[in-house]
């Protein structure tokens, strides 16, 4: 009962710390925004606004929409880095060969930043969804990959071995042994390929679409609703702490 009463005072403790940090941080805004009454576009990012800001995107019905067109996207391109970067992963982690023949090329590749592909996306699917989609996958799929290399590189070669003795199967090897010791490693990259995911995906959505968080972003400044930008903002960032606990729970 000590030790619930202690969770349960540090759990405590954290809430109203994260609390105090969250108004300070409102504090400083409030400041900042009286400061600049001079510049109407800073003196639109006041917090006073953001409830009507907030009412009018609700009330023309584009903020929900966007939301579930951007999170879709998100998890389409995750779903797509996560079936190719596990295979991937598990190529290059069980073969030195081809690790020693990949490691340049996936060294480049993962260096550039995915934004810099988003020509070439734009050449090869068009505009809409496909291209975000694209983006967003070339940016998840090398902390999946490499996650699901450090996997295979952890597992004990005598689980694999004993696995043989007992008459398993190439198949029913990766299937009973590999991918659930590597499962950890993999769940801990998709985790960190969702928030990369999700910062990728807000300006991938400024190139030519008509829909989603980023769109809606450029669409607020072109008509200069800056309370609406922001409100777009704070959506964002809210959403972005929602789905990384979320995946704290879910990808254990």
């Amino acid at each position: 009962m000590s030790t619930l009463k202690k969770q349960n005072q540090s759990l405590t403790k954290s809430w109203a710390l994260g609390a105090a940090g969250i108004v300070f941080a409102v504090f400083l805004w409030w400041i900042f925004t009286r400061a600049a009454t001079g510049n109407l576009m800073l003196a639109a990012f006041a917090p006073a606004n953001v409830p009507d800001a907030l009412k009018s995107l609700l009330g023309r019905g584009v903020l929900l929409s966007d939301v579930g067109i951007s999170l879709l996207r998100l998890l389409s391109g995750l779903g797509l880095a996560t079936v190719l970067g596990v295979p991937l992963g598990l190529v290059i982690g069980f073969s030195r060969l081809v690790e020693q023949t990949s490691a340049p090329l996936v060294q480049f590749l993962r260096m550039v930043s995915p934004l810099s592909w988003a020509p070439i996306a734009v050449a090869l699917f068009g505009v809409g969804s496909l291209p975000v989609i694209f983006l967003v996958a070339i940016a998840a799929i090398w902390p999946i990959t490499l996650g699901t290399v450090s996997g295979v590189r952890a597992l004990n070669p005598a689980y694999l071995q004993v696995a043989r003795t007992l008459g398993a199967s190439g198949p029913e090897q990766l299937r009973s042994v590999v991918l659930p010791s590597i499962r950890p490693f993999v769940l801990s990259g998709i985790r960190l390929a969702l928030g990369i995911g999700w910062v990728i995906i807000v300006p991938a959505e400024m190139l030519g679409v008509s829909s989603g968080l980023g769109y809606e972003i450029l669409n607020a400044r072109d008509r200069l609703a800056y309370d609406e930008m922001l409100v777009v903002i704070l959506v964002i960032g809210v959403l972005g702490i929602a789905l990384d606990t979320l995946a704290q729970k879910l990808l254990k």
